[in-house]
């Protein structure tokens, strides 16, 4: 899907290259397969970030993605939280990875959202879809979580999930998460620091953090899908807010 590197770009953190190349951006909107709603909401999205401040944009960034969890984009902590599950979860990720001849910097976390949207552009149109379909019980939860927020993001979560073709009830969603609170208060911020870090990648790649995407290069590219195995189902638990308790999507 030629769409998605375009996707992962606008997921990633606001850079000034997305603004000097509103135009190019718009025109592949243009010339992409998606459907006339999404090409508008994606044109206005593009729009209205690249006419505004950068840093405010960065700053708006921040606050939806990097304070709190219910916006994480990093896909297995909606599945295990911070469960040393997730660890083991990432080292599979990772083997897969490998498999399609994907190498990763030590500062990359491969559930990394725009990296595997990045990756599963690599991997032809079916496969592509399919990587999506599997992560559409996420896709549904941040798009829902996105709306609610009233955060012009939310078109972004909503063209993923438009393109895996699931078919996922959003107002069941939009119940149960009613009555969340928001995690990213300074009060519920403060309960994240006090609880013990837990180290899934090893202490080097924990302190590294989770950077700029390492994008595959043309050497990488292989058009074989290697899928998530189990970690990924339809039936998935996503993990809600802690007053509300975590129900399958």
């Amino acid at each position: 899907m030629k769409i998605l590197p375009l996707l992962s770009l606008l997921l990633d953190y606001p850079q000034q290259g997305i603004i000097d190349a509103q135009d190019e951006l718009l025109a592949l909107v243009d010339t992409s397969d998606l459907n006339i709603d999404d090409k508008n909401g994606l044109k206005q999205f593009i729009q209205h970030r690249c006419s505004g401040d950068l840093m405010n944009w960065q700053s708006e960034y921040d606050g939806l993605f990097e304070r709190g969890r219910s916006l994480s984009l990093l896909i297995f902590e909606h599945i295990h939280g911070e469960s040393r599950d997730r660890g083991q979860a990432m080292v599979n990720l990772l083997d897969q990875y490998k498999e399609a001849g994907l190498e990763l910097g030590v500062k990359e976390l491969p559930d990394y959202l725009p990296l595997y949207l990045e990756f599963l552009s690599t991997q032809g149109q079916q496969n592509a879809q399919i990587g999506l379909e599997e992560i559409a019980p996420i896709l549904a939860v941040l798009a829902c979580r996105a709306d609610q927020r009233k955060t012009d993001y939310a078109v972004l979560f909503h063209t993923l999930l438009n393109l895996s073709k699931a078919e996922i009830d959003l107002s069941d969603i939009k119940a149960q998460i009613s009555t969340e609170k928001r995690d990213d208060t300074p009060k519920e911020l403060d309960k994240v620091w006090e609880e013990e870090m837990v180290t899934f990648m090893g202490n080097e790649q924990a302190n590294a953090g989770c950077g700029t995407s390492n994008k595959p290069s043309e050497q990488q590219r292989r058009d074989h899908f290697i899928p998530l195995n189990n970690e990924l189902q339809s039936d998935a638990t996503i993990a809600f807010d802690s007053t509300t308790s975590a129900k399958g999507v």
